[in-house]
């Protein structure tokens, strides 16, 4: 798919202004749209907007379908009185250009669970309708996601592989007591993925009232303490206790001597193959419903990936294994027609990595930063960027452009 030149400004909510601790879906955020408008630029890219996991980072997400809860707008639930003023009298103190997470993550938590706790006191049946409609339709990921993250909070977040035998291996009768051990605290995650997503939706709604679209961003792997892996332990290479096999990450280049361990599960691709890839084509009509275009990181993956002995400290020690290829974005395309996506092709590529973007047709990506090393000849220098490409100053992996 082909994109129309555009420019834009890529910025995650968290980094904007915000009164509690951190940036929100809430009015700074129609604030920066408001910006983006009267500065001529037409998208916004984010990071992932899936819940954090330990290390706060986005590309470890406890969910490839869920919403992060941190970026709910707080003062949107006071507004609608499920949080009473003095909520939110007191938010964490934070250095000015750096979030706290240490006091952010309680706080807003916090203010989550009494806001969870007055919607279901209260009596709005159109409220509630709404909610049970969501909590419906979006329960092939939800129920999974809620009852993942209930055992995740009441084991204080031990990996999934040490819960009791019955909730490890996902055994009916253990799920089943353990749904109702945990009735408040599931609908306490659901209220949270309702508030996210509406809040999202008309986050993106009043974006493209300023002719504003949204590029989001999907990590190639998922973290092993993802509601995902716990649920589908089949789609990934786990050992009979659950634990991962294999990891993922990237072998010794020069950025590092010994590569980047990133400790992903890797896919067990002949399981995603011999369903159709339909859990992948289920992610990506997910993530097209909440943004416009989507980024994908390591899409080198896709073609040949670096398999690392889950036992290895390193990279070092690790193979090249042959990715899906086409196989898989033939059946996303069969499944959802074409998909808006751009390619993260940055690094040292194979031929197989060029063919499979070629035969894509998806653009790749190039990196200003990266481009003045004294060579003419630097993919990256303006004077020598494909046609077909997204150019940034530079991505989370780069400093701002400012500190650059």
């Amino acid at each position: 798919m082909r994109f129309p030149r555009a420019s834009g400004v890529l910025l995650h909510p968290t980094s904007l202004p915000g009164p509690h601790g951190s940036g929100d879906l809430g009015a700074d955020a129609r604030h920066f749209i408001d910006w983006l408008h009267g500065a001529g630029q037409t998208l916004w890219q984010t990071l992932p907007l899936g819940g954090i996991g330990p290390g706060n980072s986005p590309y470890m997400s406890s969910s490839a379908f869920a919403g992060n809860v941190l970026l709910i707008d707080l003062a949107e639930l006071r507004q609608r009185g499920w949080l009473p003023n003095e909520a939110l009298a007191t938010p964490p103190t934070a250095e000015a250009r750096r979030i706290d997470f240490a006091s952010m993550v309680p706080f807003r938590m916090g203010c989550l669970r009494q806001a969870a706790s007055a919607f279901s006191a209260a009596t709005d049946t159109a409220d509630r309708a709404e909610f049970t409609a969501f909590c419906t339709a979006q329960a092939d990921w939800l129920d999974d996601y809620a009852l993942f993250m209930s055992l995740c909070d009441a084991s204080g977040w031990a990996d999934w592989c040490t819960w009791a035998p019955g909730l490890a291996r996902r055994e009916p009768a253990a799920l089943a007591a353990a749904r109702l051990q945990y009735a408040t605290d599931i609908q306490f995650w659901q209220f949270c993925q309702w508030a996210f997503f509406r809040q999202w939706a008309a986050l993106r709604a009043y974006a493209h009232g300023k002719g504003v679209k949204i590029i989001g961003d999907a990590p190639i792997f998922i973290a092993y303490q993802s509601a995902e892996v716990w649920a589908r332990q089949d789609l990934f290479e786990l050992d009979g206790a659950g634990r991962p096999t294999v990891v993922a990450g990237v072998p010794p280049d020069y950025f590092s001597a010994t590569g980047q361990r990133w400790g992903n599960p890797l896919y067990r691709w002949p399981a995603h193959a011999a369903e159709g890839y339909a859990w992948w084509v289920q992610r990506v009509r997910r993530t097209l419903e909440l943004v416009d275009i989507v980024r994908i990181d390591h899409f080198r993956g896709f073609a040949d990936y670096w398999e690392i002995p889950a036992s290895e400290p390193t990279a070092v020690n690790g193979r090249w294994l042959p990715g899906p290829g086409m196989a898989l974005f033939d059946a996303i395309a069969q499944a959802l027609g074409p998909v808006p996506v751009i390619a993260e092709d940055l690094g040292v590529l194979s031929q197989a990595v060029k063919d499979l973007l070629a035969a894509s047709g998806f653009p790749g990506m190039a990196i200003l930063q990266f481009a003045f090393a004294g060579d003419a000849k630097d993919p990256f220098l303006p004077h020598n960027h494909k046609h077909h490409s997204v150019v940034y100053t530079g991505t989370h992996d780069n400093d701002t452009s400012a500190g650059w």
